[in-house]
Formats: C-alpha cells, structure tokens, sequence
C-alpha cells in the first residue's frame, strides 16, 4: 500500500476536492455558490477552490449554474460565477427482495428520490420468479424515471435470512429456495456497479435512523416482527452485524427449550393455526380486538413471546429505542403491552416506537446503504 504523506501533491489535491465536494453537496451548498464562499467554507485559498471546481466541473460533478437574466445582469454588473453539485451524475438504488414483494426506489446523489416501483407476490413464489420479480421491478423504476443503468453508482439489496459478506444467503429459510444462493453474485451480473445485500432488519434499522422514528439515535434495535421475527441493531451509529452476519436472528429462540410453536401460540382452536401466514395472524388479532376471548389470549401468547425475543436483545446491548415494524408495526395495540412488560424484564427499560416507514423501510434501507457506498467513493482521500 502507497504511504501516505502530506507533501504527496496528489494526496494534498484529493483532500482539497473532497472539502470543496462536501460543501457543494451539503445542505449549505443547495443553493449555488461562488467561488468566495467555497474559499470561505474550506478554509482553502481562492485559486485553490478555482483550480478544485475545474477538476469537478471537468469530471462532471459540477457545474456552473445559469446566469440571471439579462436586464437583471445590466442592472447589477457581472455576477460572480456560481456552482452546484450536479446530483443527477449518478443515482442510488435500494431494492427490497421480500416474502410478499419486491420493490425498487431510486435517488439522485444527494439522496433525493426520483422514484419507487413495487411488485406484490406470493410468499411461495420460487427463488428464479422472485429473482425475475426483482429484475422487472427495477427495469421499469428505471424506465419511468428515465434513468439509465450506466448512471447508477451502487445498488443496496435488503432481504430476509443471514447473509455473508459476500451477499450469498447463508441460511433463508422465509423464502422458498434463498438458502444457500449466491444474491450477491446473481445480482451483480445485472449492475455495472457496486452491489451489497444486507439482512431486511439491518437495512430497516439503517433506514429508520435516516429517515424515521430512531431519527438521531445511536443504539437502536429494530425488531421485524413476522412469523419468525429478526432484528437489526446499530451500536453507536453503526450496524451491528456480527461475525458471521446472524446478528438479530431473535425468531431462532424459540429452540432454546421452548416447546410452544408460533402455530399453536397463535391458534384460536384446538389445532395448530392453518395455514400459519400474515394474512392468518391479522384474522386473529381483528377477533381479538373485537373482543373474541380466545383470540385475545393468542393475542397475549403472541406478545409475550415478542417480549421474550426483544428483551434477549434489549439485556445484551441496552439501547436508547427500539422500533417495531414489519407487518405488527401497523398494529397499534402491540405497543402497549410490549412496553409494560419490558419495564418488567429489563433493567433499564428503553423507548419503543412503531416504524415511521412501514414497509418500505428495507427499501429504504437497502437505498441509504448504496448512497453510504456513493459516498464512500466520493470522498474518498485514499491512494491509489
């Protein structure tokens, strides 16, 4: 590796382009600015900044923004030279490969969303079909956003099951044919990019704490709450996935000497519930809402296996928040319960919040990581 070194002009001139970049790109820099302010913002010199703008106008990441109109122009003199960050250079995308859907959302570079497209499925649908499903859904955000594929920079990919580094699916089992198939490598045959798939909990929590209820928070647990719930954790702001990706996998607990399956906890007869889908659990907790006594005790077996799982998590990691989504998180009646009896468990009882995204937070997600990834390269002062 190239030692690094202050008097490396190269080094010295990719630092100074990643200042002026960042400003440019910055909330401060939605506006254009002149060359003064770029100099005033960097603490970098006037010919400095010039000679910096050049190089990013040249490399199409600048430009300079239109004059005002003529009689506006003769009035005042010539108006200094302007420039923006030209976040149409390239776009982001974060796609979601789920149990009932896949979906697409597209940004520009400074994280602004240009789109979203979303495709319904059956949770039988095979490995290939969902594969394609993706596939469509992203050939037509595409289309309609008249963006082409050479303009994307990364792509981020949030789906169930534990996934390796290398975004093969080490284990899947909510999606008929996921375990063991190399995503990562499938997918990237379609991009001529960066591509990187995460667990659909660490991509929820990553987009919960952009753009949602954990807004500004640090320590974070997002719990997906399914058949079998996982859950997505940031430490200090960074996402916690563990040394071979099974962070969070909280719906495994069960095997630790429980008996009671999700089947007969969430059951209203004397049989196991059949079939055990999302459309099964939302019929029982209707009933017990409206009140049906035997519902409301699955309901209450629900729960309290949910409490069991997220206080595992909340006793080992101690967070500021934890946000419940998935399909529960439109459940509102949850909240409570799992509050109180969290304060029973945990020695320090966190805030709990339902999901400001709902279901399109691991889109969202999966988007927020390819823009990290975006940024990653952009600012990057490494050597070559």
């Amino acid at each position: 590796m190239a030692r690094l070194s202050g008097r490396d002009p190269s080094l010295l001139r990719r630092i100074n382009s990643t200042a002026v970049l960042r400003v440019l790109r910055s909330e401060f820099g939605r506006a254009p600015l002149t060359l003064t302010d770029l100099a005033q913002a960097t603490e970098l010199s006037r010919p400095t900044v010039e000679g910096v703008v050049e190089g990013l106008v040249d490399a199409g990441l600048a430009a300079e923004a239109e004059e005002p109109c003529a009689e506006h122009a003769a009035r005042r003199g010539r108006p200094a030279r302007r420039f923006r960050f030209r976040a149409e250079a390239g776009h982001a995308l974060g796609v979601e490969i789920g149990s009932h859907r896949t979906a697409a959302v597209l940004a520009d570079l400074t994280g602004d969303f240009t789109g979203t497209v979303t495709h319904d499925l059956d949770e039988e649908t095979g490995a290939e079909e969902r594969l394609a499903s993706a596939h469509d859904a992203v050939a037509e955000l595409l289309e309609s956003s008249g963006v082409g594929r050479e303009s994307l920079r990364a792509v981020g990919v949030g789906t169930p099951g534990i996934v390796e580094a290398d975004g093969t699916v080490r284990l899947g089992t909510a999606l008929p044919g996921w375990t063991g198939l190399p995503l990562g490598e499938r997918l990237r045959q379609d991009f001529n990019c960066p591509v990187l798939v995460e667990n659909d909990a660490n991509a929820g929590v990553v987009a919960e704490r952009w753009l949602g209820a954990a807004a500004g928070a640090e320590d974070v647990v997002m719990v997906l709450v399914g058949l079998s719930p996982g859950a997505g954790s940031l430490i200090g702001g960074r996402l916690h996935r563990g040394f071979g990706g099974a962070a969070g996998e909280i719906g495994a607990l069960h095997l630790l000497g429980r008996e009671a399956t999700p089947e007969r906890l969430l059951s209203t007869t004397d049989e196991p519930l059949h079939p055990l889908d999302e459309a099964a659990v939302a019929r029982v907790f209707a009933l017990a809402r409206a009140g049906d006594e035997r519902a409301e005790r699955a309901m209450e077996r629900f729960v309290q296996r949910l409490v069991h799982d997220v206080a595992a998590l909340v006793l080992a990691l101690d967070p500021e928040l934890v946000v419940i989504g998935g399909w529960a998180s439109g459940l509102d009646d949850v909240l409570e319960p799992l509050r109180g009896e969290l304060e029973r468990y945990c020695l320090r009882p966190p805030r709990v919040a339902l999901s400001e995204l709902g279901e399109s937070a691991v889109a969202t997600g999966a988007l927020r990581l390819a823009l990290d990834e975006v940024e990653s390269e952009l600012f990057s002062v490494n050597a070559d």
